[in-house]
C-alpha cells in the first residue's frame, strides 16, 4: 500500500501519473525509477524533479498506519471496486480514498451540482430530485459542498438512498466543516466518501476543479439545479460534456442570479430537467 500512498502524494498532473501507472502497473516500479528513466517517458522537467523529491517518500508508513486505524480504505485503478465510468476518462485518478460502502461505486448514478449560496427553490428542487432519484434506485453523486451539494445528498438519505460524496481534500478533513454531521450519516445509511487526495490534504482552490471531473466521471449524467454564469457547476458541465456525459439542467427565475447559467445551459441544448421523468439512462 505504502507505494500508492507515496504515488496519491506527489503533486503532478493527474494524467502523468495514470500514464505511468499504466506502463508499470506497479507503483513500487515507479518509485524505483531515476531520473534518467523517468526522462525517457517524456515526463515535463518540473513534474521529474515532483517525483523525485525524497519528501514524498518519507513516512510513508505513518499515512498506512492512519489509514488502517481510522478505516480508509484505498482502492486503485486495478481493483473491482474502481468505479468502471471513471476509468473511461481522459484523466481517471490512479487510486481513491475511501470510507463507507465501496459496493456502490458502480451501481447506477448521476451527478447533482449547483449553487452553494442556492435559494429556497434550489434547495426545495435539489431535495425532490434526488429523493425521486434514489426511489428510481438510482445513487446520488455530488461534492459535499454547501448548498445545493448538501441538499442532494439530504434528498437522497430521505428516500433510504445511497449517496457518493465526493471531496477536494483528504479524508481526515471535513470541509465545509458544518456538513460533518451530513458527512456521518452518508456513512451510517451505506454510502460513501470519496478522494482522490491523501490524508492531510487541505481543501485549497485547485483541488475542487479536479474533484469535479470525478464526480461527472463516476455518474451517466449530470444535473445542475442552480448555476451561475461562471462558477464551479459550469466546470462540473465542461468535464461532463467532455466525457460524452448528458446534461440536465432546472429552469429557474429569469431574474435571478443562480439560474443564469442553468438557463443558459437549456438555451444551448442541455435537457431541460422539471421531473425525474425527463431523465433517460
Amino acid at each position: 500500500m505504502k507505494y500508492w500512498i507515496w504515488l496519491t502524494r506527489i503533486k503532478i498532473k493527474p494524467y502523468t501519473k495514470y500514464k505511468l501507472i499504466q506502463k508499470y502497473k506497479n507503483p513500487e516500479i515507479i518509485y524505483k525509477l531515476s531520473k534518467k528513466g523517468l526522462i525517457k517517458q517524456k515526463i515535463e522537467t518540473e513534474e521529474i524533479e515532483e517525483i523525485v523529491n525524497k519528501n514524498y517518500k518519507k513516512n510513508l508508513e505513518v499515512y498506512e498506519e492512519y489509514l488502517l486505524k481510522n478505516k480508509i480504505e484505498l482502492i486503485t485503478i486495478f481493483d473491482k471496486y474502481y468505479p468502471k465510468h471513471l476509468k473511461k476518462i481522459y484523466d481517471p485518478p490512479i487510486a481513491l480514498y475511501l470510507k463507507g460502502n465501496k459496493e456502490i461505486l458502480n451501481t447506477e448514478s448521476i451527478g447533482m451540482v449547483g449553487c452553494r449560496l442556492c435559494s429556497k427553490y434550489g434547495q426545495t428542487q435539489a431535495q425532490k430530485i434526488a429523493y425521486n432519484l434514489s426511489k428510481n434506485n438510482i445513487t446520488v453523486v455530488s461534492g459535499l459542498a454547501r448548498g445545493i451539494d448538501k441538499y442532494s445528498h439530504i434528498g437522497c438519505m430521505a428516500a433510504n438512498g445511497k449517496t457518493i460524496a465526493i471531496l477536494g481534500n483528504g479524508l481526515d478533513i471535513m470541509y465545509p466543516y458544518e456538513n460533518l454531521e451530513v458527512a456521518r450519516k452518508i456513512i451510517q445509511t451505506g454510502g460513501a466518501i470519496i478522494s482522490e487526495y491523501v490524508v492531510g490534504t487541505k481543501p485549497n482552490k485547485e483541488n475542487f476543479p479536479q474533484r469535479n471531473r470525478i464526480i461527472s466521471g463516476i455518474s451517466k449524467a449530470i444535473i445542475v439545479v442552480e448555476a451561475k454564469i461562471r462558477s464551479g457547476s459550469m466546470i462540473t458541465v465542461d468535464y461532463a460534456i467532455e466525457q460524452g456525459k448528458d446534461i440536465y439542467a432546472v429552469p429557474g427565475n429569469i431574474a435571478s442570479k443562480n439560474s443564469e447559467g442553468t438557463n443558459e445551459l437549456i438555451k444551448q441544448g442541455a435537457i431541460m430537467l422539471t421531473d425525474v421523468s425527463d431523465i433517460i439512462l
